[in-house]
Formats: structure tokens, sequence, C-alpha cells
């Protein structure tokens, strides 16, 4: 009897030590550090900001073929004509992003997207360490469209 409930409590044991790492995946990949979006134009640097929020800056971004466009490249879309003139390196176009752990995502962000100059509702969801899933919508997450962005570093 003594030798079954040896037996008993080291198969539980060794189940729950194999069952509690991967509870945590979720948790223990981080998004923070720069993406490469899925058209490959522009690298984001995701990083923390605020209290437990993630945001995210342009840091790269392709350069135009026009030899009309201006260098730097600005923020001609913005709704407000006063940054109009704001070059789009170092731009914040992610914001507010809190982790929730029932969901697994980082969500109830904003996203700002200086090819029309509108900013969308926001999550992000890390599907693998080199793989994120940034959706932006209006109103409701179903109403939206997803990006897979690749991880540069």
């Amino acid at each position: 009897m003594k030798q079954l409930l040896r037996w008993s409590t080291g198969i539980l044991t060794l189940t729950l030590g194999l069952l509690t790492p991967a509870a945590g995946l979720g948790q223990s990949l981080s998004p923070v550090g720069v993406w490469a979006d899925d058209s490959q134009n522009t690298h984001i640097e995701l990083y923390s900001c605020g209290n437990k929020e993630l945001c995210g800056k342009l840091v790269w971004l392709r350069p135009t073929t026009d030899s009309t466009a201006a260098y730097p490249q600005l923020d001609v879309h913005n709704p407000d004509p006063a940054k109009r003139q704001h070059p789009m390196h170092n731009l914040r176009i992610l914001r507010g992003l809190r982790y929730d752990a029932s969901d697994e995502r980082w969500e109830d962000g904003e996203i700002y997207d200086p090819n029309n100059g509108r900013t969308y509702s926001c999550y992000v969801r890390l599907h693998s360490k080199n793989r994120l899933e940034v959706k932006g919508y209006i109103g409701f997450p179903l109403l939206g469209r997803s990006h897979y962005w690749t991880r540069v570093r």
C-alpha cells in the first residue's frame, strides 16, 4: 500500500511539473523587440511604456522610390494639419496595450495607420517567439483585420 501511495505521488508530481511550464507559456514570451510588418516595408519597435503597457514606434521605413517624396518621410495623412510635417521615423503607432492573461494577448490599445491617418482599436497576440498577430478594428474585433509581423530582433 505504501509503495502504491509513493508511486501515485510520484506520478502526480511529475504530471504537475510537466504541465505547469506549459500553462505559463504565453506569459514567458514577450513581444518586446523589433518586428517587420507583413509587407516588409516597415520595422516597428515594441517596448514597455507607462504602467505595464505596451507601445510601438516606427524605427525603419523602406526608402520610397518616388523622387517627389519628402525625405525624411513625413506623416502627411495625419488628421491634425500641424503634425503633417513630423517625420514618420520614431512615430508612435501603438499605444495603451495591456496584457490580459485570460485571453493571452495585449489588448485595449490603439494603432495609428500613417497610410490613411486613422486610428483603430487593436490587440496583439504572440503566436510564437517570432510571429505576432496585430489586429486593428472598429468597434468589435470581428469587424477588423489581422496582420502578421515577423520578429527582426
